[in-house]
């Protein structure tokens, strides 16, 4: 909705009330100022096992607290140990984001899901013992309030640095040029991951490279590996059946599209359009560290 044009019409409706899930603290405050109404923001499961509400004292990014008690935590998966909580500088840059982030878990509460029908792969990927991992990334501060932080599959590796793409999103989505900002991984032609990002644009307004070379600068937060090596512009970004942002098709095209593509180089911050000498390029780097395999399929 946020990404039509505005009406004058928009504030003269009769809703008061919306409730939503997951949407970032600008889309909640966009929202309410367009429509006038107020917004409740949550986090919960088509599973059942749990829900995460924000209360009065919530910080305004953040998730908020376990409804009823629940006994939710975020575990490293590979350690099996509950994660630190996050660390944050005077700017607000996380410090600690590869050992503050994992997956939540909800301890004792398996028993709550009945079950995947005919998938036990999805049910063993849950279902540990008798706990329920939801297959989402936090990170909780100091008071405990839960931050969401992206699927287990929204993880990139950057230069042997971890890190989720839904800060990434958030800092983006602070352009006003900008409807909606999606953060995926790519291959690096020699190793780990690159940053690609996928942006539809307000209506009327035209992507410009060095608007977003000067944004980025001037954000405080912004992670030193969260720059996007490449930027895919498209009209209206893909959506599965139930209306979710179709990232996975995203990451599959990579930089292989007809929609336009920019890209930086190295350490320079200036965006360039992708050409298909650039491309051509990109192959010869894969091909000469042996990661052809790692290319994404010419479309």
């Amino acid at each position: 909705m946020l990404a039509q044009p505005q009406d004058e019409r928009d504030r003269d409706s009769s809703l008061r009330f919306a409730i939503g899930t997951e949407a970032s603290a600008s889309d909640v405050a966009r929202f309410s100022a367009r429509f006038g109404c107020r917004v409740s923001e949550g986090y919960g499961l088509s599973e059942g096992v749990l829900r995460i509400n924000r209360t009065p004292d919530s910080p305004p990014d953040s998730l908020g607290l376990p409804v009823a008690g629940v006994d939710v935590r975020v575990m490293n998966e590979e350690t099996g140990q509950e994660c630190p909580r996050v660390e944050r500088d005077e700017r607000g840059r996380l410090l600690n984001a590869e050992a503050a982030i994992g997956q939540m878990v909800a301890l004792g509460k398996a028993s709550a899901f009945e079950g995947y029908y005919d998938n036990p792969g999805a049910q063993a990927e849950r279902v540990r013992g008798d706990d329920f991992w939801t297959g989402d990334l936090a990170y909780r501060d100091a008071d405990g309030f839960f931050y969401f932080a992206g699927r287990s599959s929204d993880w990139l590796r950057v230069d042997s640095e971890n890190f989720s793409t839904v800060p990434v999103e958030r800092l983006l989505e602070r352009w006003p040029d900008i409807t909606v900002a999606l953060v995926y991984a790519v291959p690096d032609p020699r190793t780990g991951d690159q940053v690609m990002c996928t942006v539809q644009m307000r209506p009327g307004v035209a992507f410009d490279p060095d608007a977003l070379t000067r944004f980025l600068d001037e954000q405080p937060d912004l992670g030193t590996k969260w720059r996007p090596r490449f930027v895919r512009v498209v009209d209206e970004v893909p959506t599965t059946g139930n209306s979710k942002s179709a990232k996975i098709l995203l990451r599959r095209a990579a930089w292989q599209t007809s929609d336009p593509v920019f890209c930086r180089s190295g350490a320079e911050t200036a965006y360039r359009p992708l050409d298909q000498e650039g491309r051509e390029r990109l192959e010869k780097e894969f091909a000469q560290h042996g990661r052809t395999a790692f290319l994404p399929a010419p479309r």
